[in-house]
């Protein structure tokens, strides 16, 4: 099987920058403000909370602070500025003599977009208890975005009912968010009544609508009212690609952000964040350059976000120095950029400079996160540094002050098993202050497999078919311990239980992306136009590798047959048909590369090494767990994978 990405359309198709967005944040008083009241021009260069309660006290000290209008921009500052503090906000509007709407709104504004948005809706209840204001328009679609996040359906009910009563059930920002509401609290039939209703929806009518199918994974509702669109703007571009890249579908995204550019839209930075986000998972290297070509031709600023986002593509497409480049070029780099850098690292192979970085990183005062350190013991783990991670993992709680989570622990299970220490492993199991979850014991039955553990790999195996017996995978690895072993008995056992079960073995693919298409190869699919060619190729491949000295893994088939019919099999695996795709589409000498959505065979990885030294090409696959970069005969994982 294969298919194909539509190619890419050149910088010239995209139109010119939209202007920006020149309003002045709410804290910023007014000409006439000014005018009548000089001292509040403070307001316009502050920027702590420390030049803020200055102000407030010059206020307050020369009498104006009980205008509203005066308090108004001073509590904006306090609830809405990054730089503000909601508590002193709050605090504010308790000293206002007679708050308004106004200020009302403003603070559950603060209060709806922040990590806590179940305190706008008890603001709100104090408003009802403790004052006479009155509600408007804008209060409403505040609470209900509050509602939507928390979620809090009997409440947004409430809230609907409440709206009918004030007259604002015509109001088309009202009914998008109680839209939206609906929608998030798990009523989508609800949401699409209320859109049905709206008497002249908006655009933002149907991005909140589209947004809703998706979340539900209608992708078929979401196109409808996407095509029926008279004009489609940039959110509603952005909220498709975004709800196809969330949802694993990433050639479809990246075929619709490609439609986007021929309609000449310009993409802005989540368009460009998610775009990059399913090159990366794809292996889409070019489209991924062309993005960033196209972002220094507009002379775009490298945000934390975009730089972070195109560091993890070229890193997940096995470019570690382009990475590092970009990397290198961000003005600001937060704990992300850092993180994502320092896992980048570990996957493809370069465990000490992955470590190294951590150090910079630390000398640079950049407090490390969780994250971060699933990088750093992932960078000891295939590497090999079983004593380095083991100080890592100590240096979390004791240094850090970060408590490890199950993720580290599994890293820890994986650095211990990987090495062959499978005791060490047991123990860190035995000692995990929670339970743990299927990750743990996939870490520690991989191991068993590795190093031929059979009865302990049993043991696990039959352990995680019960914690997860859907999961495929956890099948095809304890089948691949019994066929080791040559217990075909117990295979076809194993077999059988799947199939009563409804379980299927996910196949193999590998995908390769050549001249901005991508292509998908299917172990032993005939289907590609050139399939004619890449057997011819590969029966090419396989007699010179045999030449060189390989002989095929047959312990990894898995299905009792002949030895000469097991050789054939693999042969035909998804990434050697890949290969000689490559071999037979590129110049001598162009790296190849691979995207795989399953762990690399040993068979494949013997394989590819001799290929590498054979054609002298660089061959670099990214599986689901790591990257090979194979260059003359040698691979980066150093066989431990």
């Amino acid at each position: 099987m294969y298919s194909s990405a539509q190619t890419y359309y050149p910088v010239k198709t995209l139109c010119k920058t939209s202007s920006k967005n020149t309003q002045n944040p709410p804290w910023i008083p007014t000409p006439l403000l000014l005018t009548k009241y000089p001292t509040l021009h403070h307001l316009n260069s502050c920027n702590s909370m420390k030049q803020l309660s200055q102000i407030h006290g010059v206020t307050i000290k020369a009498g104006i602070f009980s205008d509203n209008f005066v308090a108004s921009r001073i509590l904006s500052f306090s609830a809405l500025s990054p730089n503000g503090s909601l508590a002193y906000a709050r605090l504010l509007f308790s000293h206002i003599r007679k708050p308004d709407i106004f200020t009302a709104n403003t603070l559950l504004r603060a209060y709806a977009f922040s990590s806590n948005p179940i305190d706008a809706i008890l603001f709100y209840i104090h408003i009802l208890e403790s004052s006479n204001i009155r509600l408007d328009v804008h209060t409403f679609p505040l609470l209900l975005k509050a509602c939507s996040e928390t979620p809090c359906l009997s409440f947004g009910k409430a809230l609907h009912c409440q709206i009918y009563k004030l007259g604002f059930s015509a109001e088309v920002s009202v009914l998008n968010f109680l839209m939206q509401m609906y929608g998030y609290c798990g009523l989508r039939d609800s949401a699409k009544m209320v859109f049905d209703k709206i008497p002249e929806y908006n655009d933002a009518s149907c991005n909140i609508m589209m947004g809703v199918f998706l979340r539900y994974g209608d992708f078929e509702s979401a196109c409808e009212v996407f095509r029926e669109m008279p004009e489609r703007n940039v959110v509603s571009w952005s909220v498709m690609i975004n709800g196809y890249v969330q949802d694993s579908r990433f050639k479809e995204g990246l075929e619709l952000f490609q439609e986007m550019l021929e309609k000449k839209v310009e993409p802005n930075e989540s368009v460009v964040v998610n775009a990059l986000s399913a090159c990366a998972h794809i292996g889409a290297l070019e489209l991924g350059e062309w993005i960033e070509g196209y972002l220094r031709k507009k002379s775009v600023r490298f945000t934390v976000r975009v730089g972070t986002s195109l560091i993890d593509m070229y890193l997940k497409c096995g470019c570690v120095e382009k990475a590092f480049k970009v990397f290198q070029e961000m003005e600001v780099k937060n704990v992300q950029a850092w993180s994502a850098m320092v896992g980048g690292l570990a996957v493809n192979g370069r465990g000490e400079s992955a470590l190294k970085l951590f150090s910079q990183m630390d000398l640079n005062g950049v407090k490390p996160n969780e994250v971060t350190f699933i990088g750093v013991l992932n960078a000891c783990s295939h590497s090999g540094l079983v004593n380095e991670g083991s100080r890592y993992f100590d240096s979390m709680a004791k240094i850090y002050g970060i408590i490890p989570n199950i993720h580290h622990y599994c890293c820890m299970v994986d650095l211990y098993g990987r090495a062959g220490l499978l005791s060490k492993a047991e123990e860190v199991i035995k000692g995990m202050p929670m339970t743990p979850n299927s990750a743990v014991w996939g870490a520690l039955l991989n191991a068993c497999r590795v190093h031929g553990d059979t009865e302990q790999g049993e043991q696990i195996g039959k352990k995680l078919i019960e914690l997860e017996p859907n999961h495929s995978g956890r099948y095809v690895t304890l089948s691949n311990l019994y066929a080791v072993k040559g217990k075909w008995k117990d295979v076809a056992e194993l077999r059988k239980v799947m199939r009563d079960r409804g379980v299927s073995k996910t196949p193999g693919c590998s995908f390769m992306e050549l001249k901005g298409r991508v292509y998908e190869f299917v172990a032993g699919d005939n289907s590609h136009p050139q399939s004619e060619e890449i057997y011819g190729k590969l029966d090419e491949m396989i007699k010179k590798l045999k030449l060189d000295g390989y002989s095929p893994k047959t312990s990894e088939v898995l299905t009792e047959m002949e030895d000469e019919e097991k050789e054939t099999a693999l042969c035909h695996h998804s990434e050697k048909l890949a290969i000689a795709f490559g071999f037979i589409n590129t110049e001598p000498g162009t790296t190849i590369r691979i995207t795989k959505n399953l762990r690399v065979c040993v068979d494949c990885h013997s394989a590819t090494k001799l290929l590498s030294k054979i054609y002298t090409r660089e061959i670099i696959v990214r599986d689901r767990c790591r990257f090979h970069h194979f260059k003359d005969g040698v691979c980066s994982c150093r066989d431990f994978w």
